[in-house]
């Protein structure tokens, strides 16, 4: 791996770090000897996962004007921001929060002379996608690729890690839900990668020169359908899943309906999103950063440990 040891890359830019991924990868940069300064919104300092060697910003990514200078000194910019659920009447939407965020951040990284860009996008992202979040996140990739910019694009299929919600929700109901739900017939397909995995593949593309212009899909090295990934949860917890399957002729009009309540944990995009294969083959990314992959059974020992 050709490694970049520009002086000024020591200084790192990140948006997003106080999400479940950014706490992983500031987590990781730090480990590594990276200065970090953080994108914050006034009142989130607590959700960082450390104070020493990371430098505040505050602000929002949808009040720009006072934000051009704010990667000024820094040798990478990393953005992470990313929503799973729009909230229209707060203005958080993919649009939003997808493209214009993304558009204001590669402005930042132009205005500051940022010698690296890395973007957070999804697998699955494609041009006319099914899904209104596979279709904003790749109009922000088109940003990226038309920035001008030296860019890595990272597309990560499901990020397993501890203090993840999506590992909580299925923890609990395999541990206390006599039966726990399935929609449909659960042979869909996923490939679970561990936080960790990601939070070095970030940190290494900083310093890798065969990085810049790739994009990466990022995955464990096990895809499994959502019935084999609750029985792997199980055997970790040492309980027998037993699962209730609900019609998918029954579960979208009733996702249609409830999507519009804060407090319903599925919306029809998500949906729609669950039931397409998310796998793929993540060798570029292993090969490139030099990488080891972990075991879906480890990954989910060590995410589920108490």
């Amino acid at each position: 791996m050709a490694v970049d040891r520009s002086p000024n890359m020591a200084r790192i830019f990140v948006t997003g770090g106080t999400g479940f991924v950014g706490r992983g990868i500031l987590r990781e940069l730090h480990r590594q000897g990276f200065s970090i300064r953080c994108l914050v919104r006034p009142g989130s300092e607590a959700k960082l996962p450390l104070r020493d060697g990371v430098e505040i910003v505050h602000g929002d990514l949808r009040e720009s004007a006072s934000l051009e200078s704010a990667a000024s000194g820094c040798g990478a910019v990393i953005h992470l921001v990313g929503i799973i659920r729009e909230f229209p009447r707060q203005e958080i939407t993919f649009q939003n929060l997808h493209v214009e965020a993304t558009r204001q951040v590669l402005k930042i990284a132009r205005t500051s002379g940022v010698s690296r860009y890395l973007h957070m996008s999804a697998l699955g992202v494609r041009k006319g996608a099914a899904a209104a979040y596979h279709r904003s996140k790749w109009e922000a990739e088109e940003l990226v690729r038309n920035s001008g910019l030296p860019f890595t694009i990272f597309r990560p299929s499901v990020i397993v890690g501890p203090e993840g919600e999506f590992m909580r929700m299925i923890s609990r109901l395999v541990r206390l839900a006599p039966l726990v739900p399935v929609i449909g017939d659960g042979r869909y397909r996923l490939q679970p990668v561990a936080l960790e995995t990601v939070a070095k593949g970030f940190a290494a593309a900083l310093r890798s020169r065969e990085a810049e212009g790739k994009t990466f899909d990022v995955a464990g090295p096990d895809p499994v359908t959502y019935n084999e990934f609750l029985d792997i949860v199980g055997t970790c917890l040492g309980k027998k899943v037993r699962r209730l399957h609900h019609p998918l002729v029954l579960m979208r009009p009733l996702v249609s309906v409830l999507e519009k309540f804060p407090f319903f944990p599925l919306t029809s995009n998500q949906l729609t999103m669950l039931l397409e294969n998310n796998t793929t083959d993540p060798t570029l990314f292993y090969r490139t950063l030099d990488l080891e992959s972990i075991s879906l059974e480890e990954t989910l020992r060590r995410a589920l440990q108490p």
